[in-house]
């Protein structure tokens, strides 16, 4: 156990500069998902020079990578590599050179760990045995990414794996990993409504059909579903994250377009939300006068069931991490969160294999401190301008993704 996490050290320290430039490099040029195309390139390159067999293109930008090193389990790793289209605001000297987009919720660090792991396990292939399969996903962010590695055949190029294994960042503190069995995070649905009309000048109203008045009340008559169509014992939020209407001032247009996130944990909570939306949608736009055919289009764009971790593998891998870390720096029991992923729709057909999603801390301690002392949840939160990946969570969050590959690559253990 010992000469194993010093192997770990050994590597890491060696790889830090590397490993901090690349996530510089990769934090300046955010890319949208399936858009991806210099990350996967930068990622495909290092995996292949460490002898990693590569398959890059499986669902649009993504990337296969397989390492065997004879009989044992076959454990997956996935790092997702999409920014997002948010502006970035930290001043960093390595900010993004994209004024529209950013790395703001750490899928830079991600891919940075994934490759400073490939490292350490091409340089230990004498301490275990098994076949390593990491992934570079795309498009997590759309919540379509996985999916279309599946489609795209994903399991034409890698093997069933035994266990499964993924990191994210979180706002805590350096130092600090969650490993919670059970479920963890919400499934979601994104949804694109479409409200048709008529369009017209918008000094002559009563000759249009407005999409734009339609879908405003609409967005005010969602708010009613949680509330009042969910029991309170439940968990659900609605959220209108975009209204697209027009283009001008005094044109009514002829179509509106909403685009709408739910969030759940219970399938029947799902339903309901997603019949209510029907029903607001159906009857706002009748009402309005439109006729059968020109209703509302609502069009699924994308989702993910709830995330759950499976206990004993998340269990034992909490424990070697607490080996590294000392076991008060691994958090073993935390609330289920509303966020959503969509790794785990990387298992495809094979639904039963053990999942164990993990949060790593990237906030600089003193940091994180003083928000606490100013009653603050977290100093930022993933997706706002301001999120950061401290430095010194490059070499950590690697020897956290390493120390958790090389425990489930023991074959004794499985």
């Amino acid at each position: 156990m010992t000469e194993r996490i010093d192997d770990i050290d050994r590597i890491v320290e060696a790889d830090t500069r590397r490993l901090v430039d690349i996530f510089k490099d990769l934090h300046r040029n955010p890319e949208l998902g399936f858009q991806e195309v210099r990350t996967a390139r930068t990622a495909a390159q290092a995996l292949g020079n460490l002898g990693f067999t590569v398959t890059t293109g499986i669902g649009r930008t993504g990337v296969v990578s397989v390492l065997a090193n004879g009989p044992g389990p076959v454990v997956m790793y996935r790092a997702d590599m999409d920014a997002l289209a948010v502006p970035e605001t930290t001043g960093l000297d390595y900010a993004s050179s994209n004024p529209a987009l950013g790395h703001m919720c750490g899928h830079d660090a991600h891919v940075t760990w994934m490759l400073g792991l490939a490292k350490v396990l091409a340089e230990t292939t004498d301490s275990w045995a098994g076949t390593a399969v990491l992934i570079g996903q795309p498009a997590e962010e759309l919540i379509t990414g996985a999916q279309a590695m599946i489609d795209a055949g994903l399991y034409d190029v890698a093997p069933r794996p035994d266990a499964f294994l993924a990191l994210h960042t979180a706002p805590v503190p350096v130092g600090m990993v969650a490993a919670v069995g059970g479920e963890r995070m919400a499934g979601t649905d994104q949804l694109d409504i479409v409200f048709h009309g008529v369009g017209g000048h918008g000094s002559m109203p009563q000759l249009a059909l407005d999409p734009v008045l339609m879908a405003a009340q609409a967005v005010v008559q969602f708010q009613s579903i949680v509330s009042r169509a969910v029991a309170p014992s439940e968990t659900a939020v609605l959220t209108v994250g975009s209204v697209q209407a027009g283009s001008t001032y005094n044109v009514i247009p002829d179509r509106a377009l909403l685009k709408v996130n739910l969030r759940w944990f219970n399938p029947e909570v799902r339903e309901t939300m997603l019949a209510r939306i029907r029903a607001i949608c159906t009857g706002i736009a009748r009402s309005y006068g439109m006729p059968e055919d020109r209703l509302p289009e609502i069009t699924m764009a994308g989702g993910a069931t709830p995330l759950v971790n499976d206990t004993a593998l998340t269990d034992r891998v909490a424990t070697a991490l607490g080996d590294l870390l000392g076991p008060d720096n691994v958090v073993r029991q935390l609330p289920a969160l509303t966020g959503s992923e969509d790794c785990h729709l990387l298992k495809g057909p094979h639904v039963d294999v053990p999942l164990a999603y993990l949060l790593v801390g990237v906030a600089d301690p003193q940091v994180y401190a003083k928000s606490a002392e100013k009653g603050q949840l977290f100093p930022y939160t993933p997706h706002s301008p301001d999120y950061m990946v401290d430095l010194s969570a490059i070499p950590l969050g690697t020897r956290i993704a390493a120390r958790a590959m090389l425990e489930l690559l023991t074959p004794s253990r499985f």
